[in-house]
């Protein structure tokens, strides 16, 4: 299976193109803004670089979030629009399971939601122990104790240096952004549904009084 993953997130812009197991090529770029721009010339990129036209791909692949309003919107609508270009299936992936697919073993997925509030998800072996959550840091902490249970344990993301002290002797992987290879490998693997970006909470923006 061909797959296209796309990431826009985070703080990086980054594409992928997977045939099955083998990368065929890929781009990332930190950024924390700017993925409107970038986004559709480093999918070209892509595309190029791995030697196929945009027809070859079987779906395509993105991350719908939690995380930059903005970034995830731009990521979806490219999504969606290419999809429908290409007559192909696309697969939403959320934005802390691409994190915590970087380890194996219990991982703790962890993204700095700023305001003083974490977006977590805590996954075993890939299998998911409980839904995204937005929470204070503090509950944050004690929802990783009650399920990580003392176990040693990988915490991935913007987030994860915050939540350090709450499991000593972790692994802690301070990632900026999700890789669009992790997100085509997820993808591979689930049914094609319609494209629905994941808010847990109101956006930070307000319209002027």
């Amino acid at each position: 299976m061909l797959v296209l993953g796309l990431d826009t997130c985070l703080n990086s812009c980054s594409v992928a193109a997977l045939d099955g197991a083998r990368v065929l090529a890929s781009r990332r770029e930190v950024m924390a803004r700017g993925h409107q721009e970038r986004l559709a010339p480093m999918a070209r990129e892509v595309v190029a670089e791995a030697g196929r036209e945009w027809a070859d791909f079987d779906r395509i692949a993105v991350t719908v979030g939690p995380g930059s309003f903005t970034g995830l919107r731009v990521g979806v609508a490219f999504a969606k629009g290419l999809a429908s270009a290409l007559d192909r299936p696309a697969v939403g992936i959320g934005a802390l399971e691409a994190l915590a697919a970087e380890a194996e073993g219990l991982v703790a997925a962890v993204i700095d939601a700023r305001r003083d509030q974490l977006y977590l998800q805590i996954f075993e072996d890939g299998a998911p122990l409980m839904a995204p959550d937005v929470l204070a840091p503090g509950a944050a902490a004690a929802r990783l104790v009650e399920l990580a249970g003392g176990r040693r344990l990988t915490l991935v993301g913007s987030g994860a240096p915050l939540l350090a002290p709450a499991a000593p002797g972790a692994e802690v992987w301070p990632l900026e952004g999700c890789d669009a290879r992790q997100v085509a490998r997820l993808a591979m693997a689930r049914a094609p549904a319609p494209l629905r970006p994941l808010y847990l909470r109101a956006p930070d923006a307000r319209l002027p009084a």
